[in-house]
């Protein structure tokens, strides 16, 4: 049995931890009812914008041609893979790193070349260690990419998004890329984050979201409804890339919110456990305790009849 000062220091020990991981669930509840807000205001957005090609696509018909909805024959992919920069959140960075390194197998066993976009530190340091070739941007030469990419994560702007899309659909263009597709971890709720495997390019207009009934009447008249200049064929031309922009950014917002609410639940958990810990060590204190007052007792009591 331990003795009193050991289980003493085991408990400011574990009581200390447990500050941490309280104070560590409150930051990231904080942080979570931001990202809730943020990615609630862009989902709408960014579904409106698809379901607006994918009508517009449906009015000109097969008449329309772009470089990034034109298919071939897949030798060349990139996989962009979204982590977060930090730990402590469970099994989140496991989970997509698990996906991400099935569809590069799934791909290489199809004799396709894979890169892989890692957008996160822990995505990067998991590729670098499994030697797999990852995909350069090329969006500040000056700056290395792990960094940039990681910065996304930190402060999310359209901006520096949309350039990394950009070099993804330029790219694409080139040829010197047949498909790039998209893993992430998908806030459903804040105790579940599905990974989600999505076709980032080609972009498929045909199936590029899923609405209600209302929403796809009026996106089914969209044409009829409004005047439209200088025509279908240009403002396609010019959604197609945002909408692209939009996708990546909006998958980026989705991963965090999930980070923050895999955090959450993952310092409530830990709390829950150093407080049980707590409840244990502070009974056998007491029992130890108790054991060493009897012992003593004992002693004394013995000692008197000598």
């Amino acid at each position: 049995m331990p003795s009193l000062k050991e289980v003493k220091l085991r408990i400011n020990s574990v009581s200390s931890t447990r500050k941490i991981t309280s104070a560590m669930k409150l930051v990231a509840s904080s942080k979570l009812r931001k990202a809730q807000q943020v990615i609630g205001g862009m989902r709408p957005y960014q579904q409106r914008l698809d379901g607006m090609l994918s009508s517009l696509a449906g009015e000109i018909g097969e008449e329309f041609s772009s470089p990034i909805i034109e298919s071939r024959k897949l030798q060349r992919a990139v996989v962009v893979a979204l982590s977060s920069n930090s730990s402590l959140c469970g099994a989140f960075n496991a989970n997509v790193i698990k996906a991400v390194l099935n569809v590069v197998n799934s791909l290489t066993s199809q004799g396709v070349a894979v890169e892989v976009l890692p957008i996160g530190q822990k995505m990067y340091e998991k590729i670098r260690k499994n030697n797999l070739q990852i995909f350069e941007p090329g969006i500040n030469p000056d700056v290395a990419a792990n960094v940039q990419l990681a910065k996304l994560l930190d402060r999310p702007n359209y901006t520096d998004i949309a350039a990394v899309a950009t070099s993804l659909m330029k790219s694409y263009e080139c040829e010197k890329v047949d498909k790039v597709v998209l893993v992430y971890n998908h806030f459903k709720n804040t105790a579940t984050q599905v990974v989600t495997t999505e076709t980032l390019l080609p972009v498929a207009l045909e199936a590029s979201v899923t609405v209600n009934t209302k929403q796809a009447n009026d996106q089914s008249n969209i044409v009829n409804n409004y005047i439209i200049e200088p025509s279908c064929e240009e403002l396609l031309k010019s959604l197609l890339p945002k909408g692209v922009s939009l996708k990546l950014y909006t998958a980026i917002l989705d991963s965090l919110a999930a980070e923050h609410s895999a955090r959450v639940i993952a310092m409530q958990t830990a709390t829950d456990n150093a407080d049980q810990l707590l409840h244990d060590l502070t009974l056998m204190y007491n029992k130890t305790r108790q054991a060493a007052i009897t012992a003593e007792l004992l002693d004394i009591v013995g000692a008197s009849f000598q």
